[in-house]
């Protein structure tokens, strides 16, 4: 007589996802997701389709450049076209990126997960790499005269990406606290 078939293991559940009141990282990273968008549309479409904001302007968004680049950001203020690139996957990629991560990050849907990890990866290469190596180390005429500013102004645009990397870092991330 042969031994009866082993029985087989319990099919695990999926946990369920936190509620939002359980996750409140996730409600930050939503504020911050949404500026981003606004600021994607403020900042990173004007260098990308050739507006030139290197002198004052009463155009709100031209005079928000303007004062932001004029003393900080020489790379972004006349941007040479691989950095027209970068302003141009702000622009058209990630911006219309954002307003889908600030919903999954509030509903709490972990088919976010794959596309926030590209989107993170991408963002602290091509920023906190590339264009802070330029601003801190690359030819003079492109780095910054005023690191203050620029620190304040840019910082949160590889942080709050690494962070978000951070907590997408393992499968169900809505599952957990972080």
């Amino acid at each position: 007589m042969t031994d009866p078939a082993p029985a087989a293991e319990p099919a695990t559940a999926t946990p369920p996802n936190l509620p939002l009141r359980d996750r409140r990282i996730d409600i930050v990273f939503a504020v911050f997701f949404a500026a981003f968008t606004i600021t994607s549309l403020i900042s990173d479409l004007l260098p990308t389709v050739g507006v030139d904001f290197t002198q004052p302007s009463d155009n709100f968004f031209v005079q928000s450049n303007y004062w932001y680049a004029h003393d900080t950001d020489p790379l972004f203020m006349t941007p040479p076209d691989w950095m027209r690139i970068v302003t141009g996957l702000s622009a058209f990629v990630y911006m219309p990126f954002y307003p889908v991560l600030v919903y999954a990050l509030l509903r709490g849907r972990n088919w976010i997960q794959l596309p926030a990890v590209i989107y993170a990866t991408m963002i602290v290469t091509l920023t906190g790499i590339v264009v802070f190596g330029v601003e801190f180390f690359g030819e003079q005429q492109w780095r910054t005269p005023n690191p203050a500013k620029f620190l304040a102004f840019n910082t949160w645009y590889v942080l709050v990406p690494l962070l978000l990397l951070i907590r997408m870092r393992k499968p169900l991330p809505f599952t957990r606290r972080f």
